[in-house]
């Protein structure tokens, strides 16, 4: 296979898995009768076995997490309904009781991989000709459940990387139960899904135009459907529960560093993994910026695109995406409206890239063709490697293509300005295939990205090794254009 004559400049970094960044996670073995077994066991425990557990606990657990105590506390307040009056008066009784619910999930444990890179919030203190950056990463564990971990670090015009120090840290947040939904977005939403009924008026009545997941509940709670609707109704509230638990808020601890939170799966949607997460630093009409990001939610049988928007990376707002046109894998935004449309590059049916178009960034439902495979290494599929990045000659669009023995290679298109659904140039050939000693890993002959930035007139590829490990190539983007623009 022939590849690009355009010169890549690997940088000798490598992104590797590290088993030793953990989260706590609830652990309940088996149904109430074993919970309640082991509570039973943990409070004929004596005071003296009591202390002499903790001290040996914390001894062995306390370095590996930031706050041991309120893991503890948090976890024995999932079981504490169980003791039904018998609540411990000793506070290390509580904690060992909750250290007996408690789990610990290594977020690396399997791969490190799916980088996407954009510039950094926040830029004060960098020296002249350097700018900080903020990479996502795909983070795989055991049961192969993904998330999305940050690195950050600065990049220079002369194709130098430097990644701050890895965070030995590694913290998850849950849903904050106050987050307010849309009455009338939630409502176009059941219609969408296919789940609307007569039924679901009842509930909706009750809500104000702004409402949180107990407002919902209570809703639902206060309708005594007919018993002949009742199964009717139990689906319906079924999916309602599942659309407000799919759109959630994050909101990580102000003195939290940006590298230790994870956005780990909190949702049924997101029960096997959170995969692929493409950001993009987007500017509004007005001059302000927010950061949105696409992602693949998975439960193990469907994919779901989902939503991410945030502008200082300690909040994050969750949302479904909405319209005909949310299918599949691979979603990426442009970074700015064209003409006051939204627009976003897809792959709707596995194989083609396709280009949608919405005024409203939630919901989309306009689609168009924009490049089918053409060459040999793209013959089974192509795709985008994140979102189109503006320059002066048109869009910059990073592709993949998969080949012969499920070989994916790295290209890239040139798109209009003006009309992005128009292709003015693209790369015959590759330009960036796996070396030799980058094709073997968890997923052999793999070179993926979900996204790069410029920096300079040097062009920064984060890119994923066998969906193992990270590494990051620079190409002159003066060369690349001119190249593509030749085409």
């Amino acid at each position: 296979m022939q590849v690009s004559p355009i010169q890549v400049t690997r940088i000798p970094v490598r992104l590797g898995a590290d088993a030793r960044r953990v989260i706590s996670r609830p652990f309940i073995p088996g149904g109430d009768d074993r919970v309640d077994a082991v509570l039973d066991r943990v409070l004929a425990l004596s005071d003296a076995q009591v202390a002499n557990l903790m001290a040996d606990i914390r001894t062995a657990y306390a370095p590996r997490h930031k706050d041991i105590d309120a893991v503890f506390n948090r976890h024995y307040s999932k079981v504490a309904p169980r003791l039904d009056g018998r609540a411990p008066k000793s506070v290390a009784r509580r904690q060992l009781v909750g250290a007996y619910f408690t789990m610990e999930y290594s977020l690396e444990s399997v791969a490190l991989f799916n980088p996407s890179m954009v510039l950094h919030c926040e830029q004060g203190g960098v020296a002249e000709g350097r700018a900080r950056f903020i990479m996502s990463l795909r983070a795989c564990g055991e049961g192969h459940i993904s998330s999305i971990v940050f690195r950050t670090g600065q990049i220079g015009a002369d194709d130098a990387v430097t990644f701050d120090a890895a965070p030995r840290f590694a913290i998850t947040e849950q849903p904050d139960p106050q987050k307010l939904y849309d009455r009338a977005r939630f409502f176009r939403k059941l219609i969408e899904m296919g789940v609307y009924n007569p039924l679901a008026d009842g509930v909706i009545k009750q809500l104000e135009p702004r409402f949180t997941i107990d407002d919902l509940g209570r809703a639902i709670d206060a309708l005594n459907p007919d018993a002949g609707y009742a199964e009717t109704f139990r689906e319906l509230t079924r999916n309602m529960m599942w659309l407000v638990n799919s759109n959630y808020h994050l909101i990580f601890p102000a003195e939290s560093e940006l590298s230790e939170r994870v956005i780990f799966p909190v949702t049924e949607n997101e029960s096997r993994g959170i995969e692929d997460a493409r950001f993009v630093r987007f500017t509004d009409d007005d001059g302000g910026i927010k950061y949105y990001a696409t992602y693949t939610a998975y439960n193990g049988f469907r994919v779901l695109p989902q939503f991410l928007e945030t502008t200082d990376f300690r909040h994050f707002k969750i949302y479904t995406l909405n319209g005909r046109c949310v299918q599949n894998k691979g979603m990426a935004l442009f970074p700015r409206r064209i003409d006051g449309w939204y627009y976003m590059v897809s792959r709707l049916d596995g194989e083609n890239i396709y280009m949608l178009r919405s005024d409203n960034v939630h919901f989309w439902n306009e689609s168009h063709m924009l490049r089918t495979p053409v060459e040999p290494w793209e013959f089974v599929q192509i795709g985008n490697c994140g979102s189109p990045i503006e320059t002066e000659h048109g869009w910059l669009l990073l592709t993949h293509g998969v080949g012969p023995l499920r070989q994916y290679w790295l290209g890239a298109l040139l798109l209009d300005l003006q009309a992005p659904t128009r292709v003015i140039g693209h790369l015959a050939e590759p330009m960036l295939v796996p070396l030799e000693d980058e094709r073997d890993g968890y997923v052999p002959n793999v070179i993926y990205s979900c996204g790069g930035m410029v920096y300079g007139d040097r062009l920064f590829i984060p890119y994923a090794i066998a969906d193992s490990c990270t590494s990051i190539a620079t190409v002159s983007l003066p060369g690349l254009l001119s190249h593509l623009r030749a085409d």
